[in-house]
């Protein structure tokens, strides 16, 4: 990509910009990373369980939700890999993924909660 002319010379080098620009597939993961939290109920849980395991009754009574759309949320987090499982006989419990995505957007969460919400 760095040898693609542009139209315009606006003075600046753009050589180190293009060489380093991510492809479209890379911006398709994280635009479908942020889709995944385009739901308030849906970060509120995830963020839940980066700080917690819990099973999906307790959860659903933590953010007063019924049990069915605790479970949506749920496992569109597990297929983005945000979260993950694990099953105690007939108890599955659910915890954030200990992995650098998922530590990167509860961090994230954190700052533009404090951001967005200064408490006084």
């Amino acid at each position: 990509m760095s040898n693609l002319p542009l139209p315009h010379d606006h003075g600046q080098p753009m050589e180190h910009i293009l060489e380093r620009v991510p492809s479209t597939d890379e911006f398709q993961t994280v635009s479908d990373i942020f889709k995944q939290l385009g739901d308030g109920s849906r970060i509120r849980i995830f963020w839940l369980l980066c700080h917690c395991e819990e099973c999906v009754i307790n959860l659903s009574s933590m953010v007063e939700m019924s049990s069915p759309a605790v479970s949506h949320h749920l496992r569109q987090l597990k297929a983005g890999g945000l979260i993950v499982s694990r099953r105690e006989g007939k108890e599955v419990y659910y915890r954030a993924a200990d992995t650098e995505r998922a530590q990167l957007l509860h961090h994230m969460i954190e700052k533009l909660v404090e951001i967005a919400c200064p408490s006084e």
